[in-house]
């Protein structure tokens, strides 16, 4: 293998893993989005337990925990939910992605508020706001992506 062959295959390797250059098929973006997204926010709740966090909230007189089950199934569901709908609707209209993109961070960062009016302690509502944060980068690195592989295949 010739040096320019060990630098192109370098190059593409390092390349691949580029946030900034990575390009995923519809499925894959799914997948890895909500993964990008879950393992931050697990991580998030792990290091608040120590900081006090219960993470525990009273409605109507009634005491929930909204972890670790809560933190999976509020971090997962409703991103799935809506890059699917993103990727639906993108087989037939890609354009849709970008206002996707806008649209998923609005919603994740605007829901913070339903977080600070819960009762929730100090620890898990910076805890639990921090986890929007974190949903709404993934989101834009998931479409993004999803965005890029489109655009290539439709160029070829």
């Amino acid at each position: 293998m010739s040096s320019t062959e060990t630098t192109a295959t370098a190059t593409s390797a390092a390349t691949k893993f580029n946030p900034l250059t990575l390009e995923l098929s519809r499925p894959a973006a799914l997948l890895w989005t909500a993964v990008i997204a879950l393992v931050p926010n697990l991580v998030l709740w792990l290091l608040a337990l120590p900081a006090g966090a219960s993470f525990e909230m009273t409605d109507a007189g009634k005491t929930t925990s909204a972890a670790p089950g809560g933190v999976v199934v509020m971090t997962v569901v409703p991103l799935l939910i809506g890059m699917t709908l993103a990727a639906l609707i993108s087989v037939k209209l890609p354009a849709i992605i970008r206002p996707a993109e806008v649209i998923g961070v609005v919603l994740a960062l605007a829901t913070i508020i339903l977080t600070i009016q819960a009762d929730f302690d100090a620890a898990s509502t910076i805890s639990l706001s921090l986890m929007h944060v974190v949903v709404a980068a993934a989101i834009v690195v998931g479409l993004e992506a999803m965005r890029r592989r489109i655009v290539r295949t439709a160029n070829v």
